[in-house]
């Protein structure tokens, strides 16, 4: 199993680098939504949705807000580029409010999950608000990298990216040697506080690294740090909430597309549930230092 997701890695983290790096922005969010439009039919699976019209009805309740949000976000930017419209900025703005929703709901999630316990498993929820819930992350997901990557240099998406996977190593390899106190053994029984310090220090590590490598402000480099660790701590209880899910369905992975890491779903967990939390703090401290 270890092998498998090792070579699985390896061949896709090579094509998200060349992806930031090569492709233009709206390719880029074309891709970005393939893959969590795939997502999502994942998600239509763990919500119990039965039927194919179903499922494909959810996937287009999906499409179109990005289909809105795509047009919206470049028609704004054409019309910027065409004269200082204060206006113009101003509903531009108003996306980035779009991002107060899902960091709350993130927020709010890791506090429940971590209260609740088992008695997360135990709450019933209907089908119409599982797909609410699953297609609104998902959304956000793909709009908060889309912009991302618009707004800023292709190195700050690619220091998400690298946070992420250096904290599941992080973790990985601090819960094997050294991991004992379980962080939510009913929802996933292999993940441990041990292994959660692992994946913090690998945040602080890599975050070092970046804001270092790129000559940050020493104000910066601290806040940087600071978002570079909740980012991860979201993350993993983000890995959690999508566990959660699986189990209350019944099942190991959301699906088998990626070997060794079952379906999308399994391998983006993290990142759908980071993104929003990371555009929203790299937002936030880009306006505090202009």
């Amino acid at each position: 199993m270890l092998r498998q997701r090792v070579i699985t890695a390896l061949v896709l983290a090579p094509l998200v680098v060349l992806a930031i790096f090569k492709l233009p922005h709206l390719y880029f969010a074309i891709l970005w939504g393939i893959v969590l439009l795939i997502a999502a039919w994942e998600w239509a699976n763990l919500a119990e949705v039965k039927t194919l019209l179903g499922k494909c009805l959810f996937l287009l309740a999906m499409l179109i807000p990005m289909v809105l949000l795509q047009f919206w976000t470049q028609l704004l930017e054409v019309l910027t580029q065409l004269g200082d419209w204060p206006e113009i900025r101003s509903y531009s703005g108003l996306i980035e409010l779009l991002v107060v929703p899902p960091v709350l709901f993130w927020f709010y999630a890791m506090f429940k999950i971590r209260r609740a316990g088992a008695d997360l498993l135990e709450i019933n929820i209907g089908v119409g608000k599982k797909l609410f819930i699953g297609g609104s992350v998902l959304v956000a997901a793909w709009l908060f990298l889309s912009r991302l990557i618009v707004l800023e240099e292709p190195a700050m998406t690619l220091f998400f990216f690298v946070l992420i996977w250096s904290a599941d190593i992080g973790a990985y390899f601090a819960g094997k040697k050294f991991g004992k106190t379980k962080l939510a053994i009913e929802i996933s029984p292999g993940k441990t506080l041990e292994g959660l310090y692992g994946a913090l220090l690998a945040s602080v590590v890599v975050g070092l690294v970046f804001t270092l490598s790129f000559g940050f402000s020493a104000m910066s480099v601290s806040d940087f740090l600071m978002l570079s660790v909740i980012t991860v701590l979201v993350s993993v209880y983000g890995d959690l909430f999508f566990s959660a899910a699986k189990r209350i369905r019944g099942v190991k992975d959301s699906g088998t597309l990626l070997p060794g890491h079952g379906g999308l779903l399994d391998r983006l967990d993290s990142v759908i549930a980071a993104i929003p939390v990371f555009y929203a703090g790299v937002w936030f401290i880009r306006w505090m230092y202009s």
